[in-house]
Parts: C-alpha cells; sequence; structure tokens
C-alpha cells in the first residue's frame, strides 16, 4: 500500500471535522494542482496517509486510510478535477511539526520538505516509518 500526506488548513478542514465524519469519511475536494490530482488518481483502497495541518499549526495530527477511489470533484462541473474519499484512522500521540520535520536529516528528501506548496504528495516507507515514531505511535 502507498503511502500519502494531506494537506488542510484548519480553520476550513481540521482533524476534528476528519474524525467527526467517522467511518463514511469525507470527499478529499477542492484541489486544483494536477500533480496532486495526478497523484490521487493512483490512490487505492486502504492506501494511508499523515493529516497535516497547514498554515495554522503546520504539523501532522493523524493518520486517514482512503475509503474511495478516485472520483470526479463535487465542488466543480469542470471534468478535470477529480478527489478521493478518506477517513480518519488514528490520531499521533504527539503532532510531529514541520519544524521537527526540517530538522531531522532523515528527511530531507520528504515532499513536505521539498514540495511544501503541494497539497497531496507522496510519503516513503522509510518517511512514514520516522514520522510515526516521531509522533508517538508504531507505523
Amino acid at each position: 500500500m502507498a503511502k500519502w500526506l494531506f494537506k488542510s488548513e484548519p480553520n476550513v478542514w481540521s482533524w476534528d471535522m476528519q474524525v467527526a465524519k467517522g467511518a463514511v469519511g469525507e470527499e478529499w475536494h477542492g484541489v486544483r494542482n494536477y500533480l496532486a490530482r495526478n497523484n490521487m488518481r493512483t490512490m487505492q483502497i486502504g492506501d494511508q496517509g499523515f493529516f497535516y495541518h497547514s498554515n495554522i499549526g503546520k504539523e501532522v495530527v493523524g493518520i486517514v486510510e482512503v475509503c474511495a477511489l478516485s472520483h470526479p470533484d463535487s465542488t466543480t462541473d469542470d471534468p478535470r478535477w477529480d478527489c478521493v474519499d478518506i477517513r480518519a484512522v488514528r490520531p499521533l500521540k504527539t503532532p510531529v511539526t514541520l519544524a521537527a520535520v526540517k530538522a531531522d536529516p532523515r528527511l530531507s528528501q520528504m515532499a513536505l520538505v521539498t514540495c511544501m506548496r503541494l497539497s497531496v504528495q507522496p510519503v516513503t516507507d522509510e518517511e512514514w516509518k520516522i514520522v510515526c515514531a516521531l509522533g508517538g505511535i508504531d507505523p
């Protein structure tokens, strides 16, 4: 299974809001970047991702799971834009800040560091293990 990172501004869509959606999950809509869209098009049911609070907090706060494959984004009539649905799996015991990610040399090539503006990005298995450990959970 592939690993991902999903960025959201917590004043628009927070971890608590994601958790409140329960097992049904929520459409990860509004993405208007071709690379982020293409990342979602490759996702499979059960792929996991980090839920990252951008702009406010700037930290990985939880783990989500893809629960619906790529489909048309319901927030636009433009057929170019797709999205997946995700559901909350579990919170990190300790949020992992962007500063902590940048300070760890093992994460220097993580997309969160190298492609900071990309809203849906891949995470390697090794990066996944490191961030989970920093967050106080087993991968």
